[in-house]
């Protein structure tokens, strides 16, 4: 066992800073959409590229900035990556049309792909101790929560006194003292022995798993149709190529052998399939708490603090739980305890009570800290530390396909389910076609009608909604309650490591 590495805390404490950042970008972007449809006035579509294109482009890249941190340096990566994110935020911050704003969220993917492995990859290299690192990890999840928590309530702050743009701008002097403080205070660690970056990988990685999400995304919003088809086989034939390749090079760019391990294959599984169940409500529910309970950007953000509280408090102990018990035991009881709170929004309605939505998310949170802090655990103790950086990749890989598969298709059904609202009679064709398009447009429509004629257009649209969430919270629940039946076998036997005191 390796000596501990003074100043250990403090190296997690500017990593934790990172995570927190990515978290508040991801959770701002809900809270923002409201204003967004009014401002840049999106297609239905066009909100939902907004709101997925940084996971696709993400989920694309992270395989092979995992493995291009693990030659070049996870701490030079980290930080260069952290000065470009911040670069684009200006960029989304500023954006005047829909197809800018595609355009700027995919780039802050570029840039996020670099910071995720890196933060995970570094803990594993600076935690050497077993115990600690299970602690670390707790901290790292936590501090993905609280983003989640923050990101509301600081968006809702600024939404409600200045413009949409500044929930990006928040980001430029977080990443500044992210760089300024990293530069002192993290190790550098990378392979000692890591073989060439091969290019022709990473470019069947982005082509496959991109592609991939996109045909589904748009057989899901539109149905089936041959160009789509072929575009899915595509991916799948270039994602075939990507791991025959794998198996064949001296150095791969994403060792395929991890996955013999059935710790990590599980551990990878469970929070893919967790995210694409979850994802759906998540990037719903500010906006039925906005446009259809009336609240305000602020008010919403307060209203989604007992997911946080939930999963932070559940993320700090979520090691001892797995130690006390079991793996399979923490995991499968947090995904259980998420699928039975995803049940209960089944019977959600447009006035339902605030006590009721926030056990339900103090339940979410407290799941989800419970597994995804376990897993984390798994994956990076599943792995020699000189590919943290490659295995931290498939993890977030995984959280960043499940989300964007997530959005894909229980957005679809919220969406499709919607656009079938009966219009009331009296309005006109051109408003009735900008409410179809989405819930903001509906907002929007209703205001320049007849107050009768517009609450009318504006209660059967908000209907409508709440029943395309009902159904996506059931889909997400079916898929949270098999995913934990499948841990409880995939993750039989597996422990995690004891450390000094163990």
């Amino acid at each position: 066992m390796e000596a501990p590495r003074p100043g250990r805390w403090l190296a997690l404490a500017v990593l934790a800073l990172a995570v927190l950042l990515v978290a508040v970008d991801a959770t701002v972007l809900g809270l923002a959409t409201p204003f967004l449809s009014e401002d840049l006035r999106p297609t239905g579509t066009q909100l939902l590229w907004i709101g997925d294109v940084y996971s696709f482009v993400i989920a694309g890249l992270l395989v092979s900035m995992g493995s291009l941190g693990d030659r070049i340096g996870r701490k030079k990566l980290l930080l260069c990556g952290a000065v470009a994110f911040g670069a684009v935020s200006a960029l989304n911050a500023y954006a005047s049309s829909p197809e800018m704003m595609i355009a700027a969220r995919a780039l802050l993917g570029v840039a996020g792909a670099t910071l995720m492995p890196s933060t995970l990859a570094l803990i594993r290299n600076i935690f050497h101790d077993p115990r600690e690192r299970s602690l670390a990890i707790g901290i790292w999840g936590a501090m993905a929560s609280a983003g989640a928590a923050v990101g509301p309530v600081v968006g809702g702050f600024l939404l409600e006194n200045f413009w949409w743009g500044s929930v990006f701008l928040i980001n430029l002097p977080v990443m500044a003292v992210l760089v300024l403080v990293g530069i002192k205070l993290l190790p550098e660690s990378r392979d000692p022995s890591p073989g060439p970056w091969d290019l022709l990988s990473v470019v069947l990685s982005m082509v496959g798993i991109v592609t991939v999400v996109y045909a589904i995304k748009e057989v899901a919003t539109h149905g089936p149709t041959w160009p789509m088809a072929l575009v899915g086989v595509t991916g799948v034939l270039a994602l075939v190529w990507f791991v025959r390749r794998q198996l064949t090079l001296p150095s791969p760019l994403l060792d395929m052998r991890l996955f013999h391990h059935g710790g990590f294959s599980g551990a990878v599984l469970a929070d893919l399939l967790t995210v694409l169940g979850l994802s759906g409500m998540v990037f719903f529910l500010s906006q039925f708490l906005q446009l259809v309970q009336d609240r305000s950007p602020l008010e919403a953000g307060l209203a989604e603090l007992p997911a946080a509280v939930g999963a932070v408090t559940a993320g700090l102990l979520a090691g001892q739980a797995a130690r006390r018990f079991s793996v399979r035991s923490a995991v499968t009881a947090g995904l259980a305890a998420i699928g039975v709170a995803l049940a209960a929004l089944m019977w959600l309605s447009p006035d339902t009570d605030y006590p009721v939505l926030g056990a339900v998310l103090l339940i979410v949170g407290v799941g989800a800290g419970l597994s995804f802090t376990v897993t984390a655990d798994v994956i990076l103790s599943s792995v020699p530390k000189e590919h943290a950086g490659a295995a931290s990749a498939v993890s977030e890989t995984a959280y960043e396909l499940g989300a964007a598969l997530g959005i894909a298709l229980l957005g679809s059904i919220v969406t499709g389910v919607y656009r079938d609202f009966t219009v009331p009679p009296g309005v006109p064709a051109a408003q009735a076609g900008e409410a179809r398009e989405s819930l903001g447009g509906a907002v929007e429509s209703a205001s320049t009608l007849p107050a009768d004629t517009g609450q009318a257009l504006l209660s059967s649209a908000q209907e409508a909604f709440v029943d395309g969430l009902r159904i996506a919270s059931g889909v997400g629940a079916v898929v949270l309650l098999i995913t934990a039946v499948a841990a409880w076998f995939l993750l039989r036997g597996q422990r995690l490591e004891e450390g000094y005191g163990g």
